[in-house]
């Protein structure tokens, strides 16, 4: 069995990877946290049979033995979050969008008796998505980055949006200049990504995590979507880095390391 901790347990994604957790054979809830929920049970929060109370410190699932702790909750918390599983040598799955180079540095150095996973998403058709633009990014010339998510998300452009445009760049440095020169309204075209290409957010009620990727070449353009109508889309993929995370060393960003894409 591995004990595993959930930080951010009554948040959407916290819920969705306790219930998952808890209905896994070989994975054993050992504690939850989170200031919002603290004297309550998971029972209660995520609408499942378990009376694990959940606590408003860290410190609980240290206490609780956890081999891995699994965090979505936001960039600031997480920082610190993060840092404490490392020097407690328990490995981390961590869902959480916002981090930047000094972070992953600061991460990268705190991980080396434990390992760390980050990543932008963990929906399976997503790592695949990123893959496949990446893949198609040195056959066309021009491309652009739509993402959409539900009203209660912080952040813009997403952790995936970010990830896919990086690949994309990493991929192929040959892109077309932006054409524009009158933008009637200022950030219409969205936000310069790297190489520059364009990257558009979309916060709306009624939508959950959806991206579409257009590349364009003359003559010809390529519409790669990926769309989540629910977050138990994600569980797979989280229960996937919890059981494999000790394969891994230090730090790791994306699923892909997993998949073997």
């Amino acid at each position: 069995m591995t004990n595993v901790g959930v930080v951010g347990a009554s948040g959407r994604m916290g819920i969705e990877v306790c219930r998952a957790v808890l209905a896994a054979d070989d994975l054993d809830l050992v504690a939850a946290v989170d200031s919002r929920s603290a004297g309550r049970t998971v029972g209660e929060v995520a609408a499942t049979e378990s009376d694990l109370a959940i606590s408003d410190e860290f410190g609980a699932i240290i206490e609780a033995g956890a081999d891995v702790v699994v965090d979505f909750t936001v960039a600031e918390a997480a920082r610190t979050t993060l840092l404490a599983a490392a020097k407690a040598d328990m490995h981390a799955v961590v869902g959480t969008s916002g981090f930047d180079t000094s972070d992953l540095d600061a991460f990268r150095e705190a991980f080396v008796r434990s390992n760390c996973l980050i990543a932008p998403n963990f929906a399976i058709g997503a790592v695949l998505m990123m893959r496949f633009a990446e893949m198609a990014s040195p056959f066309f010339d021009s491309a652009e980055v739509i993402e959409l998510h539900h009203d209660a998300k912080i952040d813009a452009p997403s952790g995936t949006a970010m990830r896919t445009a990086e690949r994309m760049a990493e991929a192929s440095s040959e892109w077309a200049d932006d054409p524009t020169r009158n933008e009637i309204l200022s950030g219409a075209r969205g936000g310069a990504g790297p190489a520059g290409i364009p990257i558009h957010s979309i916060r709306m009620r009624g939508l959950v995590a959806h991206q579409e990727v257009l590349l364009g070449a003359a003559g010809q353009t390529l519409s790669i979507r990926h769309d989540t109508i629910d977050r138990t889309s994600f569980m797979p993929g989280v229960l996937l880095a919890v059981r494999r995370i000790h394969e891994l060393i230090g730090l790791t960003v994306g699923l892909d390391a997993l998949l073997d894409i």
